[in-house]
């Protein structure tokens, strides 16, 4: 594994604390400041709405540059929102910081995944892009505890010093590590202007896999967001419960991207399909098996193996079918963001329907239906990469 890799999993670590650790200091944060907890839960809501706005944005500006300059850029840009959060001196300042962390955090995972994919064989680039993303699903199982843990012994504000430690460890790897061809080497006809790079908006494949990214976090993340609901009301667990069983479920997306980068790159096509089936069935068999303890443990397990397998693929096939465009690799990043909007609405109303806690899983198996119909398509129109099999 080139040590290159090893510093973008860093990176991608230290932004995916930043994402996840505020939801277990959000009581601090309200009660420091004399804010509502509605108040406070824009923390949450900002960033993301930053993290879909960045990725197109910084992509765009950045798309001449090298490569490896603009993530050395970007995790400067890191670092200095979690310093801006660690200093805050008011609400205001605080979300400002955690709308300048967010920025970055689309299009370091974007252009971080192509240059994962150049640091390795062609035939193991998915496997590259899931070492990268395995920064990010290790943050999802320690994120909150993380947070919650040391908010409660240090305060919330040395929660955000360690991870601007994190970033600037990062970014001392980047620069060590990341060798400068990294940045430069884009491949015979890779588009590198913003005109170039829209262009390759022009593909269908692009389209296709942009809005099966979109719909298999939506079909994820509709289920994952009212969780809590499901276990506590459904399944029988205490709240206290719901801590450990939320980092099962984060083991589970770390196993799901270490499976789904390999099969992707043997049968890319082939293996999207099936995480998308195989999480299609998990909620639906969710669902029905809600009521018991051992069921859901196991289940919330399988949800996060299957919701994060397709993760690698995806992003690889947006960049090949995009011949390279960093933009599109930004905009996979965004179209899960759309999706984890589009899923925990439709969850939100599927409970305001009155149809109960369970509903939000056969929601998410609905969305994660149309996630495979629209993957068998894109399949079917499409050549398999030289190597591979469909």
């Amino acid at each position: 594994m080139p040590s290159g890799l090893v510093a973008l999993a860093l990176g991608g670590f230290g932004i995916g604390l930043t994402e996840f650790l505020i939801a277990g200091l959000l009581p601090q944060v309200a009660s420091d400041f004399a804010v509502s907890e509605a108040t406070a839960g824009r923390l949450i809501s900002g960033y993301a709405l930053s993290v879909a706005v960045g990725a197109i944005l910084l992509t765009a500006a950045t798309a001449r540059l090298p490569r490896k300059q603009v993530l050395v850029g970007l995790v400067a840009l890191f670092v200095i929102g979690n310093l801006l959060s660690a200093i805050a001196p008011s609400y205001s300042v605080l979300l400002l910081g955690r709308i300048v962390a967010a920025l970055c955090h689309g299009s370091f995972f974007g252009i971080g995944s192509l240059v994962a994919g150049s640091l390795v064989a062609p035939e193991r680039k998915s496997r590259a892009v899931a070492v990268m993303f395995a920064g990010l699903t290790v943050a999802n199982v320690l994120g909150v505890p993380f947070g919650a843990l040391v908010g409660e012994r240090w305060g919330w504000r040395a929660a955000f010093w360690a991870v601007t430690a994190i970033g600037v460890l990062a970014l001392a790897g980047i620069v060590a590590l990341v060798p400068g061809r990294a940045g430069t080497v884009t491949g015979a006809g890779a588009p590198t202007g913003l005109r170039d790079q829209l262009r390759a908006f022009r593909s269908s494949q692009v389209w296709l896999t942009l809005t099966a990214t979109a719909l298999g976090y939506g079909g994820m993340l509709g289920a994952f967001s009212y969780l809590a609901y499901t276990l506590t009301e459904v399944s029988g667990f205490s709240s206290a419960d719901v801590a450990w069983l939320l980092m099962v479920y984060g083991v589970g997306l770390v196993v799901g991207n270490l499976i789904g980068g390999r099969a992707a790159d043997r049968a890319r096509d082939r293996a999207l399909v099936l995480s998308s089936l195989g999480l299609t069935v998990t909620l639906a068999a969710f669902g029905l098996l809600a009521a018991s303890a051992v069921a859901s443990v196991i289940l919330v397990f399988l949800m996060g193996v299957a919701g994060f397998a397709g993760v690698p693929g995806m992003i690889t096939r947006v960049t090949d079918a995009a011949h390279g465009a960093a933009l599109a690799a930004s905009a996979n990043v965004s179209a899960s963001n759309v999706g984890n909007a589009l899923g925990a609405w439709l969850g939100g109303l599927a409970i305001s329907a009155g149809l109960g806690y369970t509903a939000p899983l056969y929601t998410g198996a609905a969305i994660a239906l149309a996630s495979v119909v629209v993957m068998l398509v894109a399949a079917r129109r499409a050549e398999p990469p030289v190597g591979q099999n469909r």
